[in-house]
């Protein structure tokens, strides 16, 4: 008797900026375990990015930039379908098609069109001053990529459910009117359990975020790592003097970075903390060594994959060509049931 064929999960990744500490607590570590469930694809968002991103250099050096990093942390691609979104042309055909069958109301509670113009009105101008079309059909494009690949799941933050369940509107708007013909999978979103890690605090105390520039890049060399460690505020408490571990940065990227190995470590770091004895200079002198212990390995993948020549562009060409095999099939049926074929 046959296996059932297994799930279908779908990560997007927005290319966007160096990848940073909080992303590979936050996402790519639970993105990765989730791979293990499912008949998993990543790709590359790079023509989502367009909507921000002016410089054609930089596009191209956080696209190449963002895939090494996925794959220096333990992304397989022998196992997943590795892509970058613009080396499949279907999806921007379907893109077209779908925008035909989707409500402008629908686009209009899109969060990021709605945060965009509220900003707008408290600053007392035009609505949608800035507001480019990318920003307002960004949910159809992301809806596009989902359905096009036959995604069952879609692994996301708690603050990107909308764009899966959009997919999913999107989806029944067409099904409704083409489903005797061709009907797509209705997608579910998926939130990784990812503990306490779901914030990591940057190096000013608050969330780690590009936004906030105060991040800590994965790839940092050696002593420029050291250095960002060493900024990251902390109290006046004296050596002496019981500390709060919880209501340290420092301790909660050590607590919430730290791998399985380094468990005994950051027990006997809380008691220490607690039981006085251990300053905030020593505690960073801890949090580096863990740090760079964990990510030297992946600092050495990465600048491979970087490399003028390496496999990442055979790595990406391979996936491209997998995922063009899906996206072909349902474009094909797709374009049968308009009636364009």
């Amino acid at each position: 008797m046959s296996q059932p064929a297994a799930k279908v999960s779908l990560t997007g990744i927005k290319p966007s900026g160096e990848v940073h500490l909080g992303n590979l607590v936050g996402a790519i570590r639970p993105a990765l375990r989730l791979a293990q469930q499912y008949d998993s694809l990543y790709f590359i968002a790079d023509y989502h990015a367009l909507t921000s991103i002016r410089d054609p250099e930089l596009l191209r050096h956080y696209s190449r930039s963002v895939a090494a990093s996925w794959l220096a942390a333990g992304l397989d691609p022998k196992r997943t379908t590795f892509y970058v979104q613009s080396d499949i042309p279907e999806i921007f055909e379907l893109n077209w098609v779908l925008s035909c069958v989707t409500g402008k109301g629908l686009m209009n509670r899109a969060h990021a069109y709605k945060a965009a113009r509220d900003r707008n009105v408290e600053a007392g101008e035009d609505p949608d001053v800035g507001v480019n079309m990318g920003l307002y059909n960004y949910p159809i494009l992301m809806a596009v990529d989902i359905l096009i690949m036959e995604t069952d799941v879609v692994p996301v933050g708690k603050d990107q459910v909308q764009h899966v369940e959009y997919a999913a509107d999107i989806a029944g708007s067409f099904n409704h009117l083409y489903g005797d013909s061709y009907s797509f999978k209705v997608p579910q979103a998926v939130i990784p359990e990812t503990g306490t890690g779901d914030v990591l605090p940057g190096l000013d105390g608050r969330k780690m975020s590009k936004s906030y520039d105060n991040t800590i890049p994965l790839f940092l060399p050696e002593n420029k790592l050291k250095k960002l460690v060493r900024r990251i505020p902390t109290d006046s408490t004296p050596v002496e003097a019981p500390k709060d571990p919880d209501s340290s940065a420092v301790f909660q990227i050590l607590e919430q970075f730290a791998p399985a190995s380094a468990a005994d470590v950051v027990a006997d770091t809380r008691k220490r903390l607690e039981a006085g004895g251990m300053g905030w200079g020593e505690l960073k002198n801890v949090l580096f060594e863990v740090l760079n212990a964990e990510l030297a390995p992946m600092r050495e993948r990465y600048d491979d994959y970087m490399r003028p020549g390496s496999e990442l562009d055979e790595v990406l060409a391979r996936g491209a060509e997998r995922a063009r095999e899906r996206a072909t099939r349902v474009l094909s049926s797709v374009r049968k049931a308009v009636g364009v074929a």
